[in-house]
């Protein structure tokens, strides 16, 4: 039976490891679902598969975009499906891993099929950001639709924008417009969680922001620093730099805002994924023998259940 064996979790959780294990073990490839990761110029902050990893197991969407380029979920969608689809003919397990919670929704569920938006309200979106800056699009998100603020990234411009271009274009909240009604798909999704305590998880996160500084993540920020405004750069690691450049604070202090909005994200990560009823949690630790072997059962259980 087709299989697309879904590995999700927080940032910084080890969903890499596992998942390359998991991988080798079914002997199929892994498809990324990382937002940010799908990058080029930026594989340090991003904390992307590396040369050695990817020499492991063949990735897909990993450095494929430019940095200039839009690209957002419904894109990954369609891109993914035509993949697996392709995949599917050689394997019968496909391992799926990334953090990016709309990605991963995308490509289970399906998104809704919403309205276009006229082009003078876009216009008038993107001006009124670019002259007030992202606060005036978070005022407006919390004014137009507290619901989706409360769950939204709200640090992501572009998102933001999305929201407040929906509802004036419609006159409803976007979130009344998000029905959520779940697309049929060729193949069965199995959802594999893995979680860690949260003091533990929290130091893996400020060791690895460490770690990302000393491999060289200065450098990488700086030199795409020209294209800041770029929405593929509006994510945790490169706003605290460039602000840390414009002389905003120094850098001891640009670093523990790293470490802190990334461990702000992990949790509104949590909170996401702790709605999906249907993710089995596994405990992230070394023994990725008996990990493998849980999932092995799931697998087998499932077969059985849908037989």
């Amino acid at each position: 039976m087709r299989t697309l064996l879904l590995i999700l979790g927080p940032t910084g959780v080890g969903k890499t490891e596992l998942s390359l294990r998991v991988a080798e073990h079914y002997g199929c490839p892994i498809v990324n679902c990382d937002s940010r990761q799908v990058f080029r110029s930026i594989p340090i902050g991003t904390a992307a598969p590396t040369a050695q990893e990817q020499a492991r197991v063949k990735h897909y969407f990993v450095a494929t975009r430019s940095l200039e380029e839009d690209y957002n979920a419904g894109q990954y969608e369609r891109d993914a499906l035509k993949l697996l689809d392709e995949l599917f003919e050689k394997h019968e397990v496909v391992v799926m891993t990334g953090g990016s919670m709309l990605y991963a929704d995308a490509v289970c569920y399906g998104l809704d099929d919403l309205p276009n938006i006229p082009v003078d309200i876009r216009k008038h979106v993107q001006e009124a950001y670019e002259t007030n800056g992202i606060k005036w699009l978070q005022d407006e998100v919390k004014r137009l639709d507290p619901d989706y603020w409360s769950e939204v990234d709200q640090q992501n411009p572009a998102r933001l924008a999305h929201c407040v271009e929906m509802c004036l274009a419609t006159g409803k909240t976007y979130s009344s417009l998000r029905t959520k009604t779940t697309k049929n798909r060729p193949f069965r999704i199995i959802k594999i969680g893995l979680e860690r305590p949260r003091e533990e998880l929290y130091d893996r996160i400020n060791r690895r922001v460490e770690q990302m500084i000393a491999d060289g993540m200065m450098d990488e920020a700086r030199a795409v620093y020209p294209q800041r405004q770029l929405n593929s750069l509006q994510t945790v690691g490169y706003r605290e730099l460039f602000a840390y450049f414009d002389g905003a604070y120094d850098l001891n202090r640009a670093i523990e805002l790293i470490q802190q909005n990334t461990r702000h994200y992990a949790k509104r990560q949590m909170t996401w994924f702790r709605r999906d009823q249907q993710i089995h949690w596994l405990k992230a630790n070394d023994d990725y023998e008996k990990n493998i072997h849980l999932i092995d059962s799931l697998l087998c259980a499932d077969c059985v259940q849908k037989d």
